[in-house]
């Protein structure tokens, strides 16, 4: 029992590093969730039996469309609605991907393009297929799935806060630099670097947001939006949505 426990566990953990890591090493950390599968007779079980007699290749065709809508280039992906086909369509995915049938960079830029970046189609990607293909194993594991499933939940939630932190010496620094703000501007945006870095250290995720919230609003009056705020804003944005906190739009 105590074997299985940690096998399930470290499968939980290597969804995880998927979901919060980077688009380049995405290969590599479906790699390792496909290990996890391979050492864990009830996981091999599990997806043994989901994957009886389906048909991936007509599964693609459902479930990546292009083009997405008439006069786009580019495609979209969806998810299936039903649990157990999600997982079926999940793992014959990181299958084909790790066996290089599939070109994950190819597959985010043709299905999973947001704003011209790599990072934020990897964040859908990882969103739409592998967060509720990890929370659905959790489920059939209740025992281990919940403690598991808490422990990476803070795992995130304290990554996420540091990623945050980490951006703010720069954005100062560049503001400072910008020389188009008035000093009255200037003297708004360190009163919000200071509520950010003081809410970080409190770990109070709704006061974060809030104050990255009214930094997004400064910047689209001033003009100065760049690459690294618009990092920290999609960081703002996963973090809202991880915690569930939903204010009818977008940070």
């Amino acid at each position: 029992m105590q074997g299985t426990y940690q096998q399930i566990e470290s499968f939980l953990e290597a969804c995880g590093q998927l979901i919060d890591g980077k688009y380049n090493t995405a290969d590599t950390g479906i790699s390792g969730v496909l290990r996890a599968i391979a050492a864990s007779p009830d996981l091999t079980g599990l997806f043994g039996a989901v994957t009886a007699g389906y048909n991936f290749a007509a599964a693609k065709r459902t479930y990546f469309r292009t083009p997405a809508q008439t006069g786009t280039l580019r495609g979209m992906a969806y998810a299936p609605s039903d649990r157990r086909e999600l997982l079926a369509f999940v793992f014959c995915l990181f299958v084909e991907i790790d066996a290089g049938k599939i070109d994950l960079d190819g597959l985010l830029r043709e299905y999973f393009y947001r704003d011209g970046s790599y990072a934020a189609s990897y964040d859908l990607f990882a969103d739409r297929y592998v967060r509720p293909f990890r929370d659905i194993v959790a489920d059939c594991f209740p025992d281990n799935g919940g403690k598991a499933r808490e422990a990476a939940r803070i795992a995130a939630f304290d990554d996420l806060l540091g990623r945050i932190a980490e951006c703010i010496p720069a954005e100062r620094a560049r503001l400072k630099a910008y020389g188009r703000l008035r000093a009255a501007e200037v003297g708004a945006s360190e009163c919000i670097f200071a509520g950010i870095q003081g809410a970080v250290e409190r770990k109070d995720a709704l006061l974060v947001v809030s104050q990255i919230a009214g930094y997004k609003y400064l910047l689209a009056y001033t003009g100065a939006e760049d690459e690294n705020s618009r990092k920290l804003f999609a960081l703002a944005e996963r973090l809202k949505k991880d915690m569930g906190y939903d204010f009818g739009g977008s940070v």
